[in-house]
């Protein structure tokens, strides 16, 4: 029987391939935000089915998908509110 882990896990799993999906069809960029909270958030939720049924293989994969993920949101953070005053002055350089 499937226990709410599972659904818990298997919607994360939807949550990184449904954004993949949409990169691969050319609907969603790999620098949006979406793109790398809803990997972000779909790692998370797999994490949390892990913690109930143990795999330290795909627990390991999960963290380092979390981290690209949340590398993603920072990158995409700076080039959304990033320190724009510099370019004019790189500019008159």
């Amino acid at each position: 029987m499937i226990q709410s882990h599972d659904f818990i896990g298997i919607a994360g799993a939807f949550l990184i391939l449904f954004p993949y999906f949409l990169l691969q069809a050319r609907k969603m960029s790999s620098s949006s935000f979406w793109y790398s909270f809803l990997n972000l958030a779909g790692s998370f939720l797999i994490i949390y089915s892990l913690t109930h049924s143990w795999n330290l293989t795909a627990f390991l994969i999960e963290i380092i998908w979390a981290i690209v993920s949340f590398y993603g949101l920072i990158k995409w953070y700076q080039g959304k509110f990033g320190n724009h005053s510099n370019s004019a002055e790189h500019a008159e350089e």
